[in-house]
C-alpha cells in the first residue's frame, strides 16, 4: 500500500495517476481491510489533493460492485428504471427528488433512490432520514418496486466494506473519491441514471467513466448542492449522455413561469421539515410558504418526464405534474408506507 500512497501523495506537482490495474490493487487492499486505517486515510487524502482520474474512479466502482450484493429486480424493470444518484452526504436544501420520484412512479416509471446516513464533509439532511420520517421501512422488500415502481435502499446494507469505512471517512472529514463512486454502484442494475454536477468541467471526466459502465442513458444536471434537483431561482445546464453522443441544453425556470428569486442558501431544512413539506405538496396543498418547493417539484418533474420520453415537452410534463399534485392521490403512497411500518 505504501508504494501507491507515495505515487498519489507527492504533492500537486509530483503526484501521478495510478493505472486502472494499479488502482484495482489499492481498492482491494482498502475494501478487504488488509490496508491499515492510517494507510487508507493517507491514500484518500492524497487522492483528494491530486484529484481522481477516470480510470481510478472506474477501478473503485468495479471493486465496490464486486463486494456488494445486488437487489433482485427483473430485467424488464431494470430497462425502464431510473437511478437517482443524489449526494450521500446529504442536503441543506429541499430534496425535491423524493416527491418527484413519487410522481414518476405514479406514471409507471420505476425509480430507485439510495443513500446512507449523512457523511462528511457536509453532514446535510440525508435522503435516508427524510424517507424514514415519511414512513419507509427497511423491512419492505425489493418486490415493492415491481408493484409500486419506487424503491429506496441504503447501500451500506448491501456493501459491508462501505459501512466499515464510515468511521475513517468521518475522522478525516473531507470529501473523498467514495463520495463519487458510491453513487455509481448501481445495485439495482438500472440502465439509466440521473445525477448532479457542480461544474461543466466535471462532465469530461465523468464522460470517460460512463463509457465503461452499463448505462444506456445518463442525465447530468447542475442541481442544488451537486444533487439531481435543478433549482428555480437560477438557470441550470442539463446533459444527456448516451454511448453515441452527448447533448446539452439550459433549463430556465422563467420560461415556464416557475422562477422564484427568493432562495436562502444558508437555510438548512431538517428531516422533519422536509417530510412535512413533501406530505403537504403531495396531498394537494399549495401553501404560500411552500411556493419555492412546489415550483421546484413541477420543474423537475416536467424536465424528467420530457427527458424520459413520457411527454413531448417540458411544458407538458409540468402540466402533468400539476394534475398529479392537485389530485392529492400521491399521499396514498406515504399512507401505505406508514401502515406497513405499523403492521410490521
Amino acid at each position: 500500500m505504501q508504494q501507491w500512497i507515495k505515487e498519489v501523495a507527492r504533492g500537486q506537482k509530483g503526484a501521478k495517476d495510478l493505472s486502472y490495474e494499479e488502482t484495482l490493487e489499492v481498492a482491494e487492499a482498502i475494501l478487504s481491510r488488509s490496508a491499515t486505517d492510517a494507510q487508507i486515510a493517507a491514500y484518500l487524502v492524497g487522492e483528494r489533493i491530486k484529484t481522481e482520474s477516470a480510470e481510478e474512479l472506474l477501478a473503485f466502482i468495479k471493486k465496490l460492485q464486486d463486494y456488494s450484493s445486488k437487489l433482485s429486480i427483473s430485467k424488464e424493470i431494470q430497462s425502464k428504471m431510473i437511478d437517482f444518484a443524489g449526494p450521500y452526504n446529504g442536503r441543506n436544501s429541499f430534496a425535491a427528488t423524493i416527491p418527484v420520484s413519487l410522481l414518476l412512479a405514479d406514471q409507471g416509471i420505476p425509480v430507485y433512490l439510495a443513500a446512507s446516513d449523512t457523511l462528511p464533509p457536509k453532514y446535510g439532511t440525508s435522503v435516508k432520514e427524510i424517507i424514514s420520517k415519511l414512513g419507509w421501512s427497511n423491512k419492505l422488500s425489493d418486490s415493492d418496486l415491481e408493484r409500486d415502481r419506487f424503491i429506496y435502499a441504503d447501500p451500506e446494507a448491501y456493501c459491508e466494506p462501505l459501512r466499515q469505512l464510515r468511521q475513517i471517512r468521518k475522522e478525516i472529514g473531507v470529501r473523498t473519491l467514495f463520495n463519487t463512486v458510491e453513487k455509481l454502484m448501481n445495485l439495482g442494475g438500472a440502465r439509466s441514471i440521473m445525477l448532479g454536477a457542480f461544474h461543466k468541467t466535471a462532465i469530461n471526466k465523468l464522460n470517460d467513466v460512463f463509457k465503461h459502465l452499463d448505462y444506456d442513458h445518463v442525465y447530468i444536471v447542475q442541481g442544488l448542492e451537486g444533487s439531481e434537483d435543478v433549482p428555480v431561482h437560477r438557470n441550470s445546464f442539463v446533459f444527456h449522455w448516451t454511448k453515441e453522443n452527448l447533448k446539452t441544453f439550459t433549463v430556465k425556470p422563467n420560461d415556464y413561469g416557475l422562477q422564484c428569486k427568493e432562495f436562502d442558501k444558508n437555510q438548512k431544512l431538517s428531516a422533519d421539515e422536509q417530510a412535512s413539506i413533501i406530505a403537504s405538496l403531495i396531498s394537494g396543498e399549495q401553501l404560500d410558504q411552500n411556493k419555492y418547493y412546489y415550483n421546484q417539484v413541477l420543474l423537475n418533474a416536467g424536465l424528467r418526464y420530457y427527458l424520459f420520453n413520457l411527454v413531448q415537452s417540458v411544458e407538458q410534463g409540468i402540466e402533468l405534474a400539476k394534475e398529479q399534485l392537485a389530485s392529492g392521490r400521491i399521499i396514498n403512497v406515504i399512507d401505505k408506507w406508514q401502515k406497513g411500518r405499523i403492521q410490521s
